[in-house]
């Protein structure tokens, strides 16, 4: 993987217009309700505890991208959430994504007990089970879940 890099990111000094409008082809919306929340003010993964990152490949482009939230959904300081995950159609399936997300979840053991996150489609859910999470709604708008053992 060492054609990629994996760098925690701000917005304001990324391009997302593309993966904006493939991540719409592909019917997702999420990653435009990203870059709508991060100027609106109201996520901008700059609290302790958050980040957003984003995996570049060595040419320079944002190939994928997922933050990492404390969980808007719960009132528990210790659970955090997996928000706002895309990688480019062309980039899936060579181990892009698998590096966000462990990048993202070295991150969240260093702040959080529970890691959480929601799916709704059967790809993704095969793709965070096998990356460790467990499938249940134990936690409010969420699918899976990781705890991390102290």
């Amino acid at each position: 993987m060492g054609e990629y890099e994996v760098k925690q990111i701000n917005l304001l000094y990324c391009d997302l217009d593309s993966l904006v409008k493939q991540s719409k082809e592909d019917g997702f919306r999420f990653v435009e309700r990203l870059v709508n929340d991060y100027k609106s003010g109201s996520n901008t993964f700059n609290h302790s505890g958050e980040g957003l990152f984003g995996v570049f490949s060595k040419e320079g482009v944002l190939v994928a991208i997922g933050g990492l939230n404390k969980d808007p959904f719960s009132n528990e300081q210790s659970i955090g959430r997996l928000r706002r995950f895309y990688v480019r159609r062309e980039y899936r399936r060579n181990g892009i994504g698998s590096l966000l997300v462990k990048k993202i979840i070295d991150d969240a053991k260093r702040h959080y007990k529970i890691l959480v996150l929601h799916t709704d489609t059967e790809q993704a859910d095969k793709f965070y089970t096998s990356l460790g999470f467990s499938k249940g709604n134990l936690y409010p708008n969420s699918s899976h879940f990781i705890e991390f053992k102290s």
